[in-house]
């Protein structure tokens, strides 16, 4: 009896082992894992991450409605846009394996600090909706975020003509002054614009300057500005401080265009310069609005925050879709994801199929648009 009860649970370990051994796959298959999105959600340039972390979320509600196998989360990364702080919160983002994409950073700042965190094993894939940094995808550089960096922007070599064609035009003798704010976006931006003036063979730049990001006073720059008698300002930072910019230019007279990027480019913009100040800029942008490309995403996108879509909301919505397509295809860890996105092709908002080079640049000639402020709002111009 007492061998038999030894055979017998002998036999039943046996089994269960056996029945461990079948089911631990299907166990370990992933059922739920998560995306992560890292931009500004909170600071003085919160409304860049609010209008592309809807654009997240709208593409998750969209997918998580149809009942797939495998269903995402979202986690939300606060950087504020600030380098100092997105290099605290990587690495414990890193950290977490069940996040499989990262969409963004928003920032190139932002991007640079977080990537040695995302570069380490296992490597977490990034697509940017909108750092635009050309070192991020230059293989010379110390900044270069292969093998996880990926846009779906054009950058800032292709931006920074298209920016001097926008605030030039209509300017019959060009005297161009250029302001940056010493963050990693702008002085991107400002290396390609200002060699592009100096490639017009006429003496169009009279002067730059640099300013510390959160400056408040911009008198002394103004005075230079007056001095040499510039008839375009081309800021290359952000909106917050652009704005302040914008208003103290045009409330000490100032009559000539004022331009900028896309940092300036924003919602917020005309609320912070009031629409004084904000009429007539110009900017330029690797972004399409939502409402051009698809009026039907606008009208849900509406409905379900209360509020419009901003910029990069479309490019937001698009990168997370390019991760939703691997989830689809069974991808669900780190490895399979990044290697999926490398080579996947993916027909995006505006119905335009888009995919990577072996940089993280998206592959083709593409795309910059200009926008002008205009009866209170911020419209679409035209291509720069």
């Amino acid at each position: 009896m007492k061998k038999n009860k030894v055979l017998a649970l002998a036999i039943a370990g046996a089994l269960a082992a056996a029945s461990a051994a079948t089911i631990a796959p299907a166990a370990q298959a992933a059922d739920t894992v998560k995306i992560a999105f890292q931009g500004p959600l909170t600071g003085p340039e919160a409304q860049t991450g609010t209008d592309e972390v809807r654009g997240v979320k709208l593409a998750l509600k969209l997918y998580n409605a149809t009942n797939p196998a495998v269903k995402v989360e979202l986690v939300e990364v606060d950087d504020q846009g600030d380098p100092a702080i997105a290099g605290t919160v990587a690495p414990g983002v890193a950290k977490d394996t069940s996040i499989i994409g990262m969409v963004g950073a928003a920032y190139s700042g932002a991007t640079i600090a977080s990537l040695p965190s995302y570069k380490a094993a296992p490597a977490l894939a990034m697509i940017s909706p909108s750092a635009t940094r050309p070192s991020l995808t230059d293989p010379t550089s110390p900044d270069y975020g292969q093998p996880v960096f990926h846009r779906i922007v054009s950058n800032d070599a292709l931006q920074g003509p298209a920016l001097v064609r926008v605030a030039t035009k209509g300017v019959s003798k060009p005297a161009v002054y250029v302001v940056d704010d010493q963050s990693s976006y702008a002085t991107g931006l400002r290396d390609v614009v200002v060699p592009t003036i100096g490639d017009q063979g006429i003496k169009w730049l009279v002067g730059t300057d640099s300013v510390v990001k959160g400056t408040t006073d911009f008198s002394a720059v103004i005075a230079k500005i007056k001095k040499v008698k510039a008839n375009v300002v081309i800021y290359t930072g952000y909106y917050a401080d652009g704005a302040k910019f914008a208003k103290q230019l045009r409330d000490k007279g100032y009559k000539g265009v004022l331009a900028g990027g896309d940092g300036v480019l924003n919602s917020a913009f005309i609320k912070l310069a009031g629409t004084k100040a904000a009429t007539g800029y110009r900017f330029t942008a690797p972004t399409t609005p939502l409402d051009i490309a698809s009026p039907k995403l606008t009208a849900e996108f509406k409905k379900e925050f209360k509020a419009d879509p901003g910029v990069y909301t479309t490019e937001a919505f698009d990168a997370t879709n390019m991760f939703l397509a691997a989830i689809k295809a069974g991808k669900t860890t780190r490895a399979d994801v990044l290697a999926y996105i490398k080579t996947m092709k993916h027909k995006n908002t505006a119905g335009v199929t888009i995919s990577f080079n072996k940089n993280g640049d998206l592959n083709g000639a593409g795309l910059i648009n200009a926008f002008v402020v205009k009866g209170g709002k911020i419209v679409l111009s035209g291509l720069a």
